[in-house]
């Protein structure tokens, strides 16, 4: 189950499992409404002592409402959450780096003001609680995991400082570095590792791509099978050069333009030397290619004594930037039928040569694979490139699902995405997700490095948000401490996901390496997966929820014209004032919430409502040209490993 709900009187909170995360929903009585101040959150593990969370905006007066003085000012008890939802990740500034797993009792109280428009004393009467599970996502063989992404967060600054460096400087700096090396201080004194930082900024995505490296490494009867694109993480570097001495790895890594060169001095380069040097120089099992533009797969595929038994896949590249600045995730099968399928495709492009002609004349490019083992979420998966047909009819079946959600006969459509360049390119899946914050049926809620233009919330209106996930040069008014901006070390949002319905039990998610567009359909590497499942469809939303709104923040704040040594204007505090980055002394907040013709009235009955109809899972998709079932070739499966 997605979520749990429970009552309070006027007050009803739902809860959505998300992975390692929590999204909290709230609603409350229109008669309750009057006076409202916000909410107050404490969360508590099991075991555990309760903290309440932190807000990010506070009073700009807190000595004229009730405070409790043994917590700070923008803690929820002194300064209220005034939404009616909130995403609450352990560890963002409460249980350290290792915050604890397990049940979590959330206990929400609204609070209200005086005649005086001061804060009254929480009145724990009103109070309501849930308890569910908060940990890395997992239902039946599948997994799923995020990076954390939030370089620019008062989170991250909070634990590792303004000026913390993700990697040793590019001078001098080895292809594998320690990570376990002294990489900073934060504003407390306190000294952390490269290795602190890649474990909160690579979050359940490192934990996950990780375990399985250390699965193999521990068991000789393990071999690994591994498409990359990016490859610059010291540590996963080391785990393959490792598992090379031992004749257990196969590596098939990208050798376009970005990856290599005349000179051989590209970090791919670099590793593949390395790699040669340690499993067998000329004869050691590394192939270089790019089909016709990119390999762009990021796969890893475990098997026990040549028999195929899980595998991960995703958006996450296996490099310092796709862990620990871009948002990402990963997927884990544990599944072997599901793990067979994508073997199969290594062994194709292993066999060819990692080459267009070979690729786009398998089996494979005419195909969408139904997984359906049991444990195994209803899935369909497609692997590029393809012939340009069925590239465009796979996007055109994405395009018009994201379209059927504006002609939804009850409840409310709803599409929730995080796509990494949407202006450029062409695809039928852009289009729809450019234009969709117009359609005032579907409640859009989206994010692009790159969406062509932005579209902020504006009240009064039932318009979609679409915002950037690379704000230019933001300059935070008080209370907020600057930001990192991360200018040119890579993309924020390198997500490739679209959630359509996640609150229906015909919830869908498109989701892995794809970029959506139809050039890389037709030239890439990549497989793209289509999900039919309302829990896996959740975890997606809460992700794509989480980024819209801290990027909304930021790009409310973005001025495009700071230089990084630029110090903020001296008008910040009239700045806050003019936007109201301080929380509102009046209940005037909580009026766009119930009124219908308002994104935020959308809002709360979406969230608040839990989920709605039964399951309908569509056929596997097959275009006109597809063979029969039963007719796709088996790859043919060396004895050899190299």
């Amino acid at each position: 189950m997605s979520f749990v709900k429970a009552t309070q009187g006027g007050l009803s909170i739902t809860a959505y499992r998300g992975d390692f995360k929590t999204l909290l929903a709230f609603d409350l009585a229109g008669s309750d409404v009057k006076n409202l101040a916000g909410f107050t959150i404490a969360a508590q593990p099991q075991g555990a002592a309760a903290y309440y969370l932190l807000n990010d905006l506070q009073f700009q007066t807190p000595g004229k409402h009730a405070q409790d003085p043994t917590e700070p000012p923008n803690s929820s008890i002194n300064a209220p959450f005034q939404k009616l939802r909130w995403v609450h990740v352990p560890g963002m500034f409460h249980q350290g780096l290792a915050p604890a797993i397990g049940p979590y009792t959330y206990t929400v109280t609204p609070r209200y003001f005086d005649e005086n428009q001061s804060l009254e004393p929480m009145d724990s009467s009103l109070a309501g609680q849930v308890t569910l599970q908060v940990a890395p996502f997992s239902k039946g063989k599948i997994e799923v995991g995020f990076t954390r992404g939030f370089t620019q967060s008062q989170a991250f600054v909070h634990h590792f400082g303004l000026k913390a460096l993700i990697q040793p400087p590019a001078k001098g700096r080895p292809l594998i570095f320690d990570t376990k090396a002294v990489s900073g201080k934060n504003a407390a004194g306190q000294t952390f590792t490269y290795a602190d930082e890649y474990r909160w900024l690579g979050f359940t995505a490192r934990e996950k791509i990780f375990a399985l490296l250390q699965e193999v490494t521990d068991n000789k009867n393990l071999t690994l099978d591994v498409f990359a694109y990016d490859l610059t993480e010291p540590d996963i570097m080391q785990s393959l050069i490792d598992l090379g001495k031992d004749g257990r790895v196969r590596i098939v890594l990208d050798n376009a333009s970005l990856h290599h060169d005349a000179r051989n001095d590209k970090p791919e380069d670099r590793f593949e030397q390395a790699f040669r040097k340690a499993a067998g120089g000329a004869k050691a099992p590394i192939r270089r290619g790019h089909f016709k533009r990119y390999s762009h797969d990021k796969v890893l595929v475990v098997s026990s004594n040549g028999q195929p038994q899980k595998v991960l896949t995703g958006s996450t590249n296996f490099s310092v930037t796709g862990l620990y600045v871009n948002s990402n995730h990963v997927l884990v099968f544990n599944d072997p039928a599901v793990a067979a399928t994508y073997e199969n495709v290594f062994q194709m492009a292993w066999e060819g040569g990692v080459a267009q002609a070979a690729a786009v004349s398998s089996p494979e490019d005419t195909q969408s694979f139904r997984l359906s083992s049991a444990g195994v979420p209803p899935a369909d998966v497609t692997f590029a490139p393809h012939s340009p047909a069925f590239a465009n009819g796979l996007l055109d079946v994405v395009a018009d699902r994201v379209k059927s959600e504006g002609a939804v006969t009850s409840g409310q459509g709803s599409v929730l995405f995080a796509v990494m360049g949407i202006k450029d390119g062409n695809s039928p899946v852009y289009d729809v997700l450019r234009a969709i914050h117009k359609n005032q049926k579907i409640f859009s809620y989206g994010i692009s490095d790159d969406p062509g233009g932005i579209a902020l919330y504006k009240p009064g209106s039932k318009s979609g948000v679409l915002v950037t996930g690379k704000p230019v040069d933001t300059v935070l008014p008080p209370p907020f401490n600057q930001v990192p901006n991360i200018g040119g070390i890579g993309h924020q949002v390198h997500h490739k996901f679209v959630v359509c319905a996640f609150n229906n039990a015909n919830a869908f998610v498109v989701c892995g390496s794809s970029n959506l567009a139809s050039g890389g359909e037709a030239s890439n590497g990549d497989n793209l997966l289509q999900i039919y499942d309302q829990d896996v469809a959740t975890v997606f939303a809460i992700e794509a929820l989480a980024l819209v709104d801290h990027f909304q923040f930021l790009n409310r704040c973005q001025s495009g014209t700071r230089s990084r040594s630029k110090q903020p204007p001296a008008d910040t505090r009239q700045r806050a004032l003019d936007v109201a980055w301080y929380l509102s002394p009046t209940d005037a907040w909580v009026a766009a919430y119930y009124k219908a013709d308002d994104l935020h009235y959308v809002d709360r009955v979406l969230f608040s409502g839990g989920s709605t109809g039964s399951a309908v899972v569509p056929p596997p998709w097959r275009p006109p040209t597809a063979p029969k079932s039963g007719t796709r070739k088996k790859a043919k499966r060396k004895k050899a490993r190299a």
